[in-house]
């Protein structure tokens, strides 16, 4: 089950009920999606999660995870990752980041989106689509990579690209280096790291029975980051807003099926002329 290299190489029955559990984590993201507003608590995104999760019959993979007191991450405008649900209310242009886990039968799933709600900053909404497009770049090079590395070189390209064109205003937007994606399975975070950006060490070789999750984060401003005293909340130095984007993907004989995406990611890879892989039955 586990090779050399301490990865946990995925059997394809296994792999299925990832997707199992990856569907579950779709639903309760699209389900927040049509509920998020201005006006909310980040608590009452958790709850329509919670809800979700628990219907399925699945069990929330963040909560109690060393200790994390809730079901979602929800962190918004400067915070990155790992926000705490509670009181704060929403507002009008706050850029809101989602993440979510859910385990089905031991295995797991993982996913996060970035929304931004009314009378958002142009810049803002570049922010979040650039993150996306780095994410759906990232995974598409899986499937015709022989080295983990090629993620980081993707999404690096088009944060590149971004700038060049002028998408945001000629301005290159930040790529945080401390957290970053990881192997995914029986646990939640297992080998191997998944760098966002370019690295002389292209990283482990990528073989069938392979899971991870791709989760480039990008920031407005300079990619250094702390912890709030709450030990888990990362926001950016100087205050600027962040995205973070996330799918948990496999890697099969035959190609690449996105775990945490209704469709698989047919829509989003076959337009990056990537055609998803079958998971069977």
């Amino acid at each position: 089950m586990f090779g050399r290299d301490r990865i946990e190489y995925k059997t394809p029955e296994q792999v299925r009920v990832m997707r199992r559990a990856g569907l579950v984590v779709a639903d309760a993201l699209a389900a927040v999606r049509a509920e998020v507003r201005p006006g909310l608590t980040t608590a009452d995104l958790d709850a329509v999660a919670a809800d979700v999760i628990r219907s399925a019959g699945a069990t929330p993979s963040f909560l109690g995870y060393h200790g994390f007191p809730a079901t979602l991450c929800v962190s918004v405008n400067d915070e990155v990752v790992h926000g705490i649900p509670g009181p704060r209310v929403l507002e009008p242009g706050d850029v809101v980041s989602v993440d979510c886990g859910a385990i089905v039968d031991g295995w797991h799933g993982d996913s996060a989106m970035t929304v931004v709600l009314d009378a958002a900053d142009p810049l803002d909404v570049a922010l979040a689509e650039t993150t996306e497009r780095a994410m759906w770049a990232g995974i598409a090079a899986l499937a015709g990579a022989d080295r983990l590395g090629a993620v980081g070189e993707a999404v690096e390209d088009v944060v590149d690209s971004a700038a060049a064109a002028g998408a945001n205003g000629g301005t290159r937007f930040g790529i945080v280096q401390e957290y970053v994606g990881h192997g995914i399975g029986s646990a939640m975070h297992q080998p191997p790291e998944v760098l966002n950006y370019r690295a002389r060490d292209r990283g482990a070789k990528l073989k069938p029975g392979m899971c991870v999750a791709v989760e480039p984060m990008l920031v407005r401003g300079a990619r250094d980051t702390r912890v709030l005293a709450d030990d888990w909340t990362v926001v950016t130095t100087d205050g600027s807003r962040a995205s973070h984007w996330e799918h948990s993907v496999a890697v099969l004989p035959t190609g690449v099926v996105v775990l945490t995406a209704h469709d698989g990611g047919a829509a989003r890879l076959g337009e990056l002329g990537v055609q998803v892989a079958d998971l069977g039955s």
